[in-house]
Formats: structure tokens, C-alpha cells, sequence
């Protein structure tokens, strides 16, 4: 349990430094790939957002949809990829091929659809080099270049509210 915490401390103060460090540069250029993030235990509809990238004339098979989940023996077939605590690591480690593929990737848009605040979700957005990165919760506004202050079960307000700021960014 002590090791635990020690971890967590560990994995918190490199977020922190990683954020200390972030410069927010988001350019111009035209929406081509958007992955999604979520908190499986907030909101588990992948589906609304494959249906949303059609509706905006994102066909790019480079799109990406991955889970976190604190419950290790979640089905695998739900999700894209999924992730639970056990794939991270001391200071920032990342124990997983996969997800340090996915977060090797480079990301026009990445959606952090979570509100609660959860260490794992955090590392991942703060690692993350997506250009312009999206987000619901104000409990950490250094993750995020747009916040979009909504329920996770709002889902259509959220697609409204997207669509809308990347029309003004010019990002569509």
C-alpha cells in the first residue's frame, strides 16, 4: 500500500514537470486524425464518437478510441484499446506497447472525454502530442488548449460546441 502511494507521488510530480514545461502551440493546419480518450467508467459509447467523425468528413483510419478503466477484467472487444492501472509505471513509465504507440502518434486533435480527476488519464493527456488537445474538466486547465465545461453525458452539446470552436480555430 505505502509502494502505491509512493507511485502515485512519483507519477503525479512528472505530470506536474511535464505540464511546467508544456508550450502551447496549436497551428493552423486542417483536422486530418482525432483520437478520443475516455474514463470507461464515466462514459463507454465509442460508437458516438465514430459517428461524429463521419458527420464532420473525418474518414481518416488513423482516428483512435482507447479506454481506461480501473476494473482489469473488463471485456477486451469493447474498445478500440483499453488501459488500467497496471499498464503504468514509476515517473511516467509506460508499460504497455500499445499505448506508447498510440501516445508516440501525432494527433491533430485529442478529446479527454472524463471529468473525474484520475492520475492515469492525466499522464496520458500530458504525454500526448496531439496538437490541440481538448477537454471537459477545470480541475487542471494546463492539460488543455480547449475546455468544453460539460457532463460527460451531454454528448450531443459537446459535438455542437467542438464543431463550433474548431469552425472558428478554422480547423474544419
Amino acid at each position: 500500500m505505502i509502494l502505491k502511494a509512493f507511485k502515485e507521488k512519483s507519477n503525479r510530480k512528472y505530470v506536474n514537470n511535464l505540464l511546467a514545461a508544456r508550450k502551447a502551440a496549436v497551428n493552423g493546419n486542417k483536422v486530418k486524425t482525432i483520437a478520443v480518450l475516455l474514463n470507461a467508467d464515466e462514459f463507454d459509447d465509442f460508437e458516438v464518437f465514430k459517428a461524429y467523425f463521419k458527420e464532420l468528413n473525418l474518414t481518416s483510419p488513423k482516428h483512435k478510441i482507447i479506454a481506461f478503466t480501473f476494473d482489469d477484467k473488463l471485456e477486451h472487444n469493447q474498445w478500440d484499446t483499453y488501459y488500467s492501472p497496471k499498464d503504468f509505471g514509476w515517473k511516467g513509465k509506460i508499460n504497455s506497447i500499445d499505448l506508447q504507440t498510440f501516445l508516440d502518434e501525432q494527433y491533430d486533435v485529442l478529446i479527454c472525454y472524463f471529468k473525474e480527476e484520475v492520475l492515469q488519464l492525466n499522464l496520458i493527456t500530458a504525454l500526448s502530442k496531439a496538437n490541440l488537445k481538448v477537454g471537459l474538466s477545470r480541475k487542471d486547465e494546463r492539460l488543455y488548449d480547449l475546455i468544453i465545461d460539460v457532463n460527460p453525458k451531454d454528448i450531443k452539446i459537446f459535438k455542437q460546441e467542438l464543431k463550433k470552436y474548431l469552425n472558428i480555430l478554422n480547423k474544419l
